[in-house]
């Protein structure tokens, strides 16, 4: 049986396209994995949970 990576890890050799998205009052950053950050007020905020998700790879 093969093991299959849920969509919150990433399978190998796979980029990760990160972007944030505004949502009313809220910004959140999503990536092509299927990660989601936290809803976020600060946008700057939201890129930051951006990049830790690609760095903690």
């Amino acid at each position: 049986m093969t093991q299959q990576d849920g969509p919150q890890r990433a399978r190998q050799g796979h980029e990760h396209l990160t972007t944030t998205t505004e949502q009313g009052r809220f910004c959140v950053a999503r990536c092509s994995c299927g990660w989601r950050g936290p809803a976020r007020r600060a946008r700057s905020q939201a890129r930051a949970d951006a990049d830790g998700h690609t760095t903690e790879l």
